[in-house]
């Protein structure tokens, strides 16, 4: 029981760790931040970017802050074991 609670407990420290990390990724003057709770932090535009363009940057920031912090997340899941 005690080894479960010891777990839980490590568990919830590597949570609230991960909550703290971040991950930015800027292109073309626009950047989008994630935390480790996969949450989007910021977005930053370039109005002088058309439209489209903003579009487009914006998801490929979106969907390489997301890898990055996956990885992050990874590798510290891997450290505490």
């Amino acid at each position: 029981m005690f080894d479960k609670l010891s777990q839980i407990k490590k568990l919830k420290e590597m949570e609230s760790a991960l909550s703290k990390e971040e991950a930015t990724i800027e292109k073309d003057g626009i950047s989008v931040t994630v935390n480790g709770k996969m949450e989007v932090k910021k977005v930053k535009l370039n109005s002088e970017m058309p439209l489209d363009k903003q579009e487009e940057t914006v998801k490929d920031c979106f969907n390489q802050a997301m890898r990055k912090i996956q990885i992050e997340a990874a590798q510290k899941l891997f450290q505490g074991q």
